[in-house]
């Protein structure tokens, strides 16, 4: 019989229904987008929904 071993804890999203997932509102278009895994290492940094937005907001900016 194999032992259960403890799962280890996961950063924010990880495993959860994307209803559960924390999310954000993008600062270009206002839309509301959600935690992906390619975030995971800067989620608090990250302020766009896509390339698109920022790309977007940079142009607006000049």
């Amino acid at each position: 019989m194999l032992a259960t071993m403890p799962r280890p804890e996961r950063p924010f999203g990880g495993g959860r229904p994307p209803s559960q997932r924390p999310s954000k509102i993008c600062a270009h278009c206002g839309l509301p987008f959600t935690w992906r895994r390619k975030w995971a290492r800067d989620w608090d940094t990250v302020k766009y929904c896509s390339d698109r937005c920022r790309a977007a907001a940079k142009r607006d900016r000049t």
